[in-house]
């Protein structure tokens, strides 16, 4: 009975382990999308006043970036 008891802590220990995992990745995807958004709209409206181009451009940036988090995260869960 405590081996049956310990296999279920520990699964439900690694169920809450890969639930922070995943959703730490998709505050971070989140997080690096409104940051590039973020800088872009800063330059178009306080230093070179060309809205909405930096804003797109850095949008962009913040996109890419959230998708090189989601392949880390692939390439990082492949290898175990």
């Amino acid at each position: 009975m405590g081996t049956v008891l310990f296999g279920k802590k520990k699964e439900t220990r690694e169920f809450f382990r890969d639930l922070w995992y995943y959703s730490s990745l998709s505050f971070s995807i989140a997080l690096s999308i409104v940051i590039g958004l973020g800088i872009g709209y800063w330059l178009d409206n306080r230093v070179f006043d060309t809205s909405p181009w930096f804003t797109l451009i850095f949008l962009g940036f913040g996109i890419v970036a959230g998708f090189r988090n989601i392949y880390l995260a692939m390439k990082k869960s492949q290898r175990g």
